[in-house]
């Protein structure tokens, strides 16, 4: 053998693959050379070992690397004169088949080097390598070079430009690397934007301690950070960012540090230890942190992920030598959320953050490393024995990793829907899944959409042959969507938004035949202009045929009626027949609120749509039993009633509780409703509604597997959120010997929608 072109594909850039070669290349005296090109790694090599090299070449790669694929020539795409020894050339532009690594949590390596006190980064906040650090946050473009990242105006100081040219060092070719001597510095303000003396990590600490609330620059955007042990500060950052009850997440400095509050087993811990370092959720421990997540079962947990971060832990442990001091509890739990106004984009830049923080944060802890790209926290749901880990929300860590498809097609790009929102690219066998965008109901998030659109297709280098959108015309996505395909002269695909739920799951699983599917959530439009949510469809790429759905409730004032679940209760008493039990169990529950204006409206079918949502059957039980009356945010009621099932455990599903209408195929849960109504214990109640639901559910799929002969079930929607819910299936369906596909790599709620969307619109092209 000799003489050898190789081009390598995957994630490749930026995560030390080509010392990474360039030293497995010199052990086994090859000759050649290694550079990235716009398609990702190129090695043109010669030598006698070149069966080992290539051996080797795909069991050691660096541990962030990932390659999808090797293509071997023997003509060299480059210059070739016979070099001396193996070299690292510069990078070539070209058309770009690469992708960005994700930012990853700092390396074991560089935590040894911060808490060395001879080391000359100890306690430098910017510390990074080639196994960690800022990726896809600070990159303007591919290929992944220093001059293509927010590092560009740090110019390396000699140190650091004698590591990054030295091939056998840690931070060769490392693009993020600096030191204190010439990379980014921290800086802290207080409340007026006036710089505070004294070391910014000392100071940013005693104000945390004084209940005090810090905006701190992290990696994708900034945190809003106060002592989650102290209920007055928590309550106080509440008030200030109009957040009344949704749950805040914690970062503690490890497990130890949460025995109390939190029970971390090893699949969440092996999550928090991973480079995505997401917030992982977590059952709660025996004590409770006051204002942190009220009403739920678990709490988002969260290890430092940055050196800064990291820091602020050392700082409270009195600034130890070494690593020993990070085994060992401590005892400061931080809350750390998003730092944005309600509803709006996370903050990302220094003078915005004084801005749009302004009359939140008491000060600011600040650096001069520009965030190209925001991106927040990852949430995550650790695997069990029965389900998969699950995405809340795919963003930090994760983006913007592709999703390996089954299929080459056109290139799509999908723009999702309206809550939750993300948008996704496909190029060749790859799906392009952006960070979490949010709910496009302000004009700041409409222009963060348009901004990672507009990255996302610049990086990746791709026009779209095809733009795909939800089918509800009055989404901002949808019209976005229609602007760009005019503007590009391409077709534009509506997707019905359940038939995109389920699509979803066939194109991460590779599904390219018929299947069921279970489509469950709040809302979303139907093909016959219905409020949909509660489906059994039959998916075949671009088709999608109702098999039925559940049997619909009242909306009692159109919209309002998703806020309040106590309307959504007294929608499920009339359906059942027990409108007259309407005014006592008021009395009983809700004392402040009249039924009787409800009932006429029912009644008289005015301002009543009717909706098959499951999403608003949860409202409904949550209202029956009493567990609240109003959400402050979405999901709120079915995540109280999940968490009281939880702690309370399984139970059997009630006899009789639901029916199957063998007329229209339709699934009617009504019958439950009688029972939850005289339940005196909400957590036995919430615990019958989720197991009578789920064999409901289970027998109506299997009615329909048996009769359309397909044996492939997917599930999705926000609902496929809900862990007991989940269980419960798994278990209905592994008994019956079948198999239930459900979302792994990307978010079964709409955070997933625009991948599904992106797959019809390729299956209907390569039907057509």
């Amino acid at each position: 053998m000799s003489l050898l072109n190789l081009r390598i594909r995957g994630l490749v850039q930026g995560v030390g693959f080509r010392p990474y070669v360039w030293r497995l290349a010199s052990e086994l005296g090859l000759t050649g050379w290694v550079r990235n090109d716009g398609a990702g790694v190129t090695i043109a090599v010669d030598g006698q070992k070149l069966p080992e090299f290539l051996a080797r070449l795909p069991r050691e790669i660096p541990p962030l690397a990932r390659i999808d694929a090797i293509e071997t020539g023997t003509a060299p795409d480059g210059p070739w004169t016979a070099p001396a020894g193996f070299s690292i050339l510069d990078s070539l532009p070209g058309s770009a088949r690469t992708a960005i690594g994700p930012d990853a949590a700092i390396c074991v390596d560089c935590v040894e080097n911060i808490f060395d006190p001879a080391d000359r980064r100890w306690r430098y906040a910017f510390t990074t390598c080639t196994h960690c650090g800022p990726r896809y946050s600070v990159s303007r473009g591919i290929p992944y070079d220093r001059a293509q990242t927010s590092l560009l105006p740090f110019p390396l100081c000699p140190a650091c430009a004698t590591e990054y040219a030295a091939p056998v060092d840690r931070r060769f070719h490392a693009e993020t690397t600096c030191c204190p001597a010439c990379g980014p510095q921290l800086r802290l303000l207080d409340a007026a934007g006036s710089a505070v003396d004294g070391d910014p990590l000392a100071e940013t600490l005693a104000l945390l301690r004084a209940g005090k609330i810090v905006a701190i620059k992290g990696l994708g955007g900034f945190h809003l950070a106060c002592d989650a042990k102290n209920a007055r500060a928590v309550g106080e950052l509440r008030e200030r960012k109009a957040r009344e009850t949704k749950p805040f997440a914690v970062m503690g400095l490890n497990a130890a540090s949460f025995s109390a509050w939190a029970q971390i087993g090893s699949p969440e811990l092996a999550l928090l230890h991973s480079p995505a370092a997401p917030i992982v959720l977590c059952p709660k421990g025996d004590n409770e942190l006051p204002e942190v997540a009220p009403g739920l079962a678990w709490l988002g947990v969260m290890l430092p992920a940055t050196p800064l971060h990291l820091l602020l832990w050392h700082e409270a442990a009195g600034r130890p030598a070494g690593t020993a001091w990070m085994a060992a509890a401590n005892d400061m739990l931080l809350v750390m959320t998003s730092a944005n106004p309600a509803g709006e984009p996370l903050v990302i830049d220094n003078d915005e953050a004084l801005d749009r923080l302004a009359g939140i944060a008491d000060a600011w802890l600040l650096h001069d490393r520009d965030i190209v790209v925001r991106s927040d926290d990852s949430v995550v749901r650790a695997a069990s024995e029965t389900l998969p880990a699950l995405f809340i929300r795919r963003a930090r860590g994760y983006a913007p990793l592709p999703i390996a498809l089954r299929d080459d097609g056109p290139a799509v790009l999908a723009l999702g829907g309206y809550l939750k929102n993300t948008l996704c690219v496909m190029r060749g066998r790859q799906a392009f899944l952006s960070q979490h965008i949010g709910s496009l109901n302000n004009v700041p998030t409409l222009a963060f959409l348009e901004e990672v659109t507009a990255h996302l297709l610049k990086v990746l280098e791709v026009r779209p042959d095809l733009i795909a959108h939800d089918l509800h015309p009055d989404y901002p996505s949808t019209q976005m969507a229609l602007r760009l395909a005019d503007a590009l002269g391409v077709p534009a695909v509506a997707v019905a938004h359940h038939h995109a739920h389920i699509a979803a799951i066939c194109a991460e699983h590779g599904v390219n035949e018929p299947v069921i599917g279970l489509a469950l959530d709040g809302t979303g439009l139907g093909p016959d202009g219905g409020s949909w949510g509660g489906e059994l469809l039959r998916v075949d790429g671009a088709a999608c045929r109702r098999l039925g759905h559940l049997q619909p409730l009242a909306l009692p004032g159109g919209d309002r009626a998703a806020r309040d679940p106590w309307r959504m209760a007294v929608s499920a008493l009339y359906a059942a027949g027990l409108g007259y039990r309407v005014a006592p169990w008021l009395q009983q529950h809700y004392p402040q609120h009249d039924g009787r204006s409800i009932l006429t409206m029912l009644e008289r079918k005015l301002r009543s749509p009717p909706t098959s949502s499951l999403g608003r059957w949860f409202d409904a039980a949550a209202g029956l039993l009493g567990v609240r009356d109003t959400n402050h945010y979405e999901g709120q009621a079915a995540m109280e009633l999940e968490s009281l099932a939880a702690r309370h455990g399984p139970v059997a599903p009630l006899v009789g509780g639901y029916r199957i209408d063998p007329a229209t195929g339709n699934l009617d849960c009504s019958p439950l409703v009688l029972a939850l109504l005289d339940c005196r214990d909400r957590a036995q109640g919430a615990a019958l509604f989720h197991a009578t639901l789920a064999a409901g559910l289970a027998n109506w799929v299997i009615s329909a597997v048996d009769r359309e002969k397909i044996s492939k079930i997917a599930i999705a929607g926000g609902c496929a959120m809900n862990s007991v819910l989940l269980h419960a299936l798994h278990r209905h369906f592994a008994q019956a010997g079948l198999e239930l596909l459900s979302a792994r790599q990307a978010p079964p709620n709409d955070g997933g929608l625009a991948l599904g969307q992106a797959w019809v619109a390729r299956c209907g092209a390569a039907a057509a």
